[in-house]
């Protein structure tokens, strides 16, 4: 501090000495006048003073920090580089604010800023012609007698609660800029009420984000895939005999849902081939709501060595990690609620993906980087899920024939897990599908195996930490079909069990509470159906279906690339006995063929079918290496 040529620095670097912000005294640095290159990485930052002075400051490194607001950036109005990786609570949006507030950037973690400059500017007129449109409306709804300052304050509320554009995952940076606008022009109000500072709306702005709904394969860029194995088809398929559209209503009961074709995506390609149509694709699942009653348009799809995040709006590939080497067979979510160290709260969605290798990594989305691995199995694995009843717990089940449930904890100040075993499950066949019982989901857990549907008993009061199927169902007295291979099982709601394998063309809705009471001690027992719904007569197997229990709705794809969906409401309300007929499905999606190299892609097998909790939108994974997105206008 005594030092008299603290103005001659030129290059400081202070990274890795366990700095906290309060140890960045801007009375201090306030005198390196000349300082053109700042290095605060691997610290303890959680904020930026915003009274640092360095005005001639060129280059920044804050990689790996615990940064959590880029805002105090627009105090470098000269910054061209910038390094801000493994700050893990900074996220797109934040990515967003700093292309608006540093326009000298040009590299940003060592990648060319300019493709984010140009979607904040798309973003920025459109936002800017929504917010002086609303600007007009809301002048012309005063009164005279209304006071002025208490109007333009309402109308800056207003529009932050009203003013909506982009996808959901930009809506920080989107309303942090719609109140900057409404500030504004408030401001410029004040002078000249009626001739406020707008700048023109340009003839394509309006269009310039919309949803794009052409039939066309969309080939992204930086995109991977993957040859089978273990092995999942073999034979040859017979045509679905349900033809075509819609088949609700035909008996008055109900209008079938409106739903279109928005995106069509290769982002899964093998060395980011626009020619890899083989790829095969296998899970997805919507990423959780932040707020209660909200939904989400985040879904997180894997196939290949890539696991990608992508919104159902836009069709814009948000995130995307790749694992070489790996083939990645599932993914789940979970949300967790970590405290950094000066005690604030932050949400985190963290994504678990799984496959041939027998790995589960834990993925930090937002951030961009795997934060913990799980050696799970020695063999690959199938599926895994989250319990909903346990942020932290998540069942892994494997080509090993077990199942192990999995505490991955609350992740270090270096967010990094260190996940410890609860227990394993034993399995006589190997484990496809699993399924918390939304009853009781810390209690008991459901699977669909290769060689049948299994219950286990999961509480871990319980002493033994290793565990055989308590109750093995099946869904025909006496019948051949006992013991086959059931590959798609899920809670339409608290009771009633969707599952599909057991019997050719056929998906079984049966009820949990009738099949469970009726037990006594037996380990063997058949299954109370309610209902059978038609479905492809393939002998193929693997199509994973799925529920949206919000809406009674269940969903499974087909050889052919159709969608079959069902009301399993509308069904249920049928007064008993229901039909011992299979019931038909409410809607059949065709595949919309869309081109790609030059021709259509005319068939492709859909392995999965996943829609968010509102049915705004359905995601459906292919063999052929497409993701498809439909919505409802």
């Amino acid at each position: 501090p005594k030092s008299d040529r603290l103005g001659k620095i030129r290059s400081l670097d202070l990274s890795g000495l366990e700095l906290l912000s309060e140890h960045l005294d801007p009375k201090l640095l306030c005198r390196l006048t000349q300082l053109q290159e700042l290095d605060l990485s691997n610290n303890q930052l959680e904020t930026l003073p915003d009274n640092l002075g360095l005005s001639h400051l060129r280059v920044l490194r804050c990689a790996n920090n615990q940064l959590g607001d880029v805002t105090a950036l627009c105090q470098f109005p000269k910054l061209e580089e910038l390094s801000l990786e493994g700050n893990p609570f900074l996220t797109v949006n934040d990515n967003l604010k700093v292309s608006f507030l540093l326009p000298t950037l040009r590299k940003v973690n060592g990648k060319d800023a300019s493709s984010t400059y140009s979607q904040v500017e798309n973003l920025n007129r459109e936002l800017t012609s929504r917010v002086t449109a609303h600007w007009e409306k809301f002048m012309a709804t005063l009164g005279p007698e209304e006071e002025a300052e208490k109007a333009q304050a309402d109308f800056v509320k207003s529009a932050v609660r009203d003013v909506r554009y982009g996808p959901e995952s930009l809506s920080e940076f989107t309303q942090w800029r719609v109140r900057m606008i409404s500030e504004e022009l408030v401001a410029s109000s004040r002078t000249q009420v009626h001739e406020a500072d707008s700048p023109e709306k340009p003839p394509e702005a309006g269009a310039a984000h919309k949803p794009r709904a052409r039939l066309a394969a969309l080939k992204r860029p930086d995109d991977v895939p993957l040859n089978l194995s273990p092995s999942k088809r073999a034979c040859a398929s017979p045509s679905a005999q349900v033809e075509g559209g819609p088949v609700a209503g035909s008996d008055g009961s109900q209008p079938a849902l409106k739903l279109e074709p928005l995106h069509f995506l290769q982002c899964h390609s093998k060395n980011n081939s626009p020619e890899d149509l083989e790829t095969q694709l296998w899970a997805c699942a919507f990423e959780p709501a932040w707020e209660e009653g909200a939904t989400s348009q985040t879904v997180a799809t894997c196939g290949g060595e890539a696991v990608c995040v992508i919104d159902c709006q836009t069709g814009i590939v948000l995130h995307k990690y790749k694992a070489p080497g790996e083939e990645f067979f599932s993914v789940a979510w979970t949300t967790l609620m970590v405290v950094t160290q000066a005690g604030h709260k932050k949400r985190w969605s963290v994504l678990a993906a799984a496959g041939l290798r027998g790995l589960v990594r834990l993925l930090h989305v937002r951030a961009g980087f795997c934060c913990g691995v799980i050696r799970a199995h020695k063999k690959a694995i199938a599926t895994l899920c989250f319990s909903p009843a346990h942020e932290t717990h998540l069942f892994t089940a494997s080509y090993d024939k077990r199942i192990i449930l999995w505490d991955i904890g609350m992740p270090n100040q270096d967010y990094e897990f260190q996940a410890s075993q609860l227990l394993t499950l034993d399995t006589t066949s190997i484990p496809l599908r699993l399924c918390p019982v939304a009853s009781c989901p810390d209690a008991r857990l459901l699977a669909g195996c290769e060689g049948g549907c299994c219950c286990w008993d999961v509480r871990l009061d319980q002493p033994q930490k290793r565990r055989v199927c308590e109750v093995e169902f099946v869904f025909s007295e006496g019948s051949e079909a006992s013991g086959r291979r059931v590959d798609g099982l899920a809670f339409v709601n608290e009771d009633v069990v969707a599952s599909k394998g057991s019997g050719l063309g056929t998906i079984c809705l049966w009820s949990w509470r009738q099949t469970w009471g009726g037990r006594g001690s037996q380990s063997t027992v058949a299954v109370v159906v309610l209902a059978r719904l038609q479905w492809s007569p393939t002998e193929l197997a693997y199509f994973s279906l799925s529920t949206c229990p919000d809406k009674g709705i269940v969903l499974c794809g087909d050889e052919e690339g159709n969608v079959w969906l069902y009301d399993v409401s509308n069904i249920l309300k049928q007064p008993p006995p229901l039909p011992a007929a299979p019931q038909a499905p409410t809607q059949i999606l065709k595949w919309p063929q869309p081109w790609a190299l030059g021709q259509a892609v005319t068939k492709t097998m859909v392995n999965t079918v996943v829609a968010n909790a509102s049915f705004t939108y359905l995601t459906a994974l292919t063999d052929s290496n497409i993701v498809a997105i439909w919505g409802r206008p």
